[in-house]
């Protein structure tokens, strides 16, 4: 079995190497745009897998976490929270940046559901990645699911503002396959956290 798993791991490796060869992009040069406090967004020159020559405008992120808390009777703790780009109040699950590139993502985000929610975990399964524009973006959210939830007092920024609400997490995939939660992060994490605990659905 493990030599089967071995074989299998190092067949998809190569041919990742070999599609990266046939596919990818090299930079030729980079010129900084705009440099901000999150986004830091710049223009490439890269030589394409013919030849030629392309530009490339990308922002790069420090990185992000993001979490599915959910209580011992199946419900999610969620937030409701403006999103000035939308000009909308939108459903999510906690999340937030890292302080810097190096910091360790479950401190990361046991700090943010600590501080935006007032909960504290202690049983933590990391979901994976998710990228949520890789179009023209490089943020990479790594996704978590917790469970073992106790409530403290929330320590929110000063420009945070946000409501907390409790939703059973079968409700929760049932308004992602009918659309009327639209947050990326969301919808992801909810529907790997359901297939995780069991929660059927269509």
């Amino acid at each position: 079995m493990a030599i089967r798993m071995f074989r299998q791991n190092m067949e998809g490796k190569d041919k990742m190497d070999s599609e990266l060869k046939q596919l990818g992009e090299t930079m030729t040069s980079s010129e900084d745009i705009f440099d901000g406090f999150i986004l830091h967004v710049k223009k490439d020159e890269v030589r394409l897998p013919n030849g030629n020559t392309a530009s490339r405008e990308i922002i790069r992120h420090i990185g992000a976490v993001c979490v599915v808390p959910v209580t011992d009777d199946n419900k999610v703790i969620m937030e409701r929270q403006f999103r000035y780009p939308i000009d909308q109040v939108i459903t999510e699950i906690p999340a937030g940046k890292l302080d810097s590139k190096d910091e360790d993502r479950l401190d990361a985000i046991k700090r943010e559901l600590r501080e935006e929610t007032g909960y504290e975990a202690t049983e933590w399964t990391d979901m994976g990645l998710y990228y949520p524009a890789p179009a023209y973006s490089d943020e990479k959210i790594t996704m978590y699911l917790a469970r073992g939830l106790h409530k403290g007092e929330r320590d929110l920024d000063d420009d945070e503002f946000l409501n907390i609400t409790e939703i059973p997490i079968k409700e929760l995939v049932d308004d992602i396959m009918a659309g009327r939660i639209t947050d990326g992060k969301t919808q992801v994490a909810i529907l790997k956290a359901a297939n995780i605990l069991g929660i059927e659905f269509n």
